[in-house]
């Protein structure tokens, strides 16, 4: 086990590299230049190494040095730097003459030998585009003979017309094998058996992912010009991380990342042989809600039928992708929300019995993120007579809690505030004589306008959705930009303001501060995200994220 750690950690370092290479490096100019960045190859080539029941695939369509070109602080050279220092390979002078548009990674078996009896050992493959043949079988060759000078053992095979170079060193460098396929690709594995698998799956073609069904569908999902894809093989993965799904629904799942003018689009697809019903009917437009948000949004949610929040298609994107890489469905939506979700605990009420039940309309939900811990909140319901009978059970509860109704007006909208009410004290005299005054602290308030009930966690809150009619979200060139990438119809968006939000939802989704550690070049010039869902095959599960950057 201790041979393979140092291929092991290449491997980990390869994988960090394509996602920073499809993410991060173009953060900075693609705005500039989006059509040099389209990506030639429509799918990745390397497929026919890989086992249709490898648990994972990850692919960059195009060639690093594109996208190095585009780069500001030379991030892509750092990165190869560190993926090279104890190799003593030069990547301008060994490498970049000869990559080709294409690497791909794969982990292609959870168990090298297949007996369990001692131990298990991933099989992981690089493939490498070549387009000189000639001096990548040089490059091959170099490699190998610095490792050989470095006291690995050599053995070079020719199996099945490949000439394969491999050493059984147990020394720091751990064990590697590589070859050059044909004309089209240089590999490099962690065990020879692996590399003559791959071969095997060239010439047995049903042995590889494009002879398998679930593959083939996935490739059909892929947007036009992606420059990086991932397949994940979903129950294969689960075995791999030893978790049993709570619900094993989809049986594969594909990510793209494509470039457009505005920003990055990251779509992933959930596929299943299953009929897949909706619970919400799909959107052709943003909801009317959103007038009544202002355009100093940390967050909005938005979309309609909102006793399905659950259970809507983002919820269970979500729920599918962190059951299957951490074993739990957390509720993101809840932590999204969550000062919204503390109210409850305070009112002891239920918010999908006792409020979420009755929205069958259209519904926006809002936070405004202020320097204090929690943020203001908004939300928006389309009036119906549900509606009218919950507003007046939440009063009811309000009262039971203590809370007097009061209705007052602000610039003659007439609005019912939630209020704590509480005596103050002073002494007034020698005599020690007290006066005592009432003091209101409002706790929640709720209006009509137009069609629809706005509830607010203050009287501050209402007062800037009445004095900025003309300044919401809608009429923001921002959230405008960003849901304009997104297909319709779609189940409505989760709008995120990186730059207002980002302390707040770090606090409730605490694994965000790590990714934003990881991928700061990408996250410091963030500016929003917006996800949605959409897509009409039943038998299969979309949603994408769009990322808008500062240059965009």
């Amino acid at each position: 086990m201790n041979s393979q750690r140092s291929f092991i950690g290449f491997i980990i370092a390869a994988a960090i590299a394509l996602l920073v290479i499809a993410i991060a490096a173009f953060s900075w100019f693609f705005s500039k230049s989006p059509a040099n960045l389209i990506a030639p190859n429509s799918q990745p080539g390397a497929t026919i190494f890989v086992s249709k029941l490898a648990p994972v695939m990850v692919s960059l369509l195009a060639n690093p040095d594109r996208l190095q070109s585009l780069e500001r602080e030379d991030e892509l050279s750092k990165l190869k730097t560190s993926l090279l220092a104890k190799s003593d390979i030069d990547y301008q002078q060994d490498i970049q003459p000869w990559l080709g548009k294409e690497i791909t990674l794969a982990i292609t078996t959870l168990d090298i030998d297949r007996d369990p009896e001692n131990g298990k050992q991933p099989g992981y493959l690089l493939a490498l585009a070549t387009q000189q043949p000639e001096k990548s079988r040089e490059f091959v060759e170099l490699f190998f003979s610095k490792r050989a000078l470095a006291g690995a053992n050599l053995a070079v095979e020719e199996y099945k017309g490949v000439k394969l170079i491999y050493d059984n060193s147990q020394s720091e460098q751990g064990l590697l094998a590589g070859g050059v396929v044909g004309e089209g690709f240089v590999l490099f594995a962690n065990d020879p058996k692996v590399l003559k698998e791959a071969i095997n799956n060239v010439q047995a073609p049903d042995l590889n992912l494009t002879s398998s069904p679930e593959y083939l569908r996935a490739i059909e999902e892929l947007p036009k010009g992606s420059l990086a894809v991932a397949f994940l093989n979903l129950p294969v993965v689960a075995k791999w991380q030893g978790l049993e799904l709570p619900e094993q629904l989809y049986e594969s799942e594909i990510i793209s990342f494509t470039l457009n003018s505005k920003g990055l689009l990251a779509e992933t697809t959930f596929l299943t042989s299953s009929e897949i019903v909706s619970p919400s009917p799909p959107l052709t437009k943003p909801v009317g809600a959103l007038q009544y948000i202002p355009a100093s949004v940390g967050l909005a949610i938005s979309g309609s039928n909102l006793n399905n929040l659950g259970n809507s298609d983002v919820a269970k994107i979500w729920r599918q992708a962190t059951a299957t890489v951490y074993g739990s469905e957390e509720d993101v939506v809840s932590r999204l929300i969550k000062p919204l979700v503390d109210v409850q605990k305070g009112w002891g009420i239920n918010l999908s019995e006792d409020i979420f039940s009755w929205v069958k309309g259209e519904y926006a939900i809002a936070l405004l993120p202020e320097e204090r811990t929690t943020p203001h909140w908004i939300f928006v319901v389309e009036k119906s007579e549900s509606v009218e009978q919950a507003v007046t059970r939440l009063d009811a509860i309000a009262s039971a809690n203590g809370l007097t109704i009061s209705p007052i007006s602000i610039d003659q909208q007439k609005i019912f505030a939630w209020t704590e009410l509480s005596t103050a004290t002073k002494k007034t005299d020698v005599k020690e004589r007290s006066s005592f005054s009432i003091e209101a602290k409002v706790r929640g308030a709720h209006t009509t306008l137009g069609n629809y009930e706005i509830f607010t966690s203050d009287l501050e809150t209402i007062d800037q959705i009445l004095t900025a009619k003309d300044n919401s979200i809608m009429n923001n060139p921002k959230f405008q930009d960003s849901i304009a990438v997104i297909p319709r119809p779609n189940q409505g968006y989760i709008y995120l303001d990186w730059t207002k939000s980002q302390d707040l939802l770090e606090r409730q989704i605490p694994v965000l501060k790590l990714v934003a550690v990881l991928g700061k070049p990408f996250f410091n010039n963030l500016r929003s995200l917006t996800v949605s869902s959409y897509g009409t095959d039943t038998r299969s599960l979309k949603g994408g994220v769009f990322f808008q950057l500062n240059n965009s």
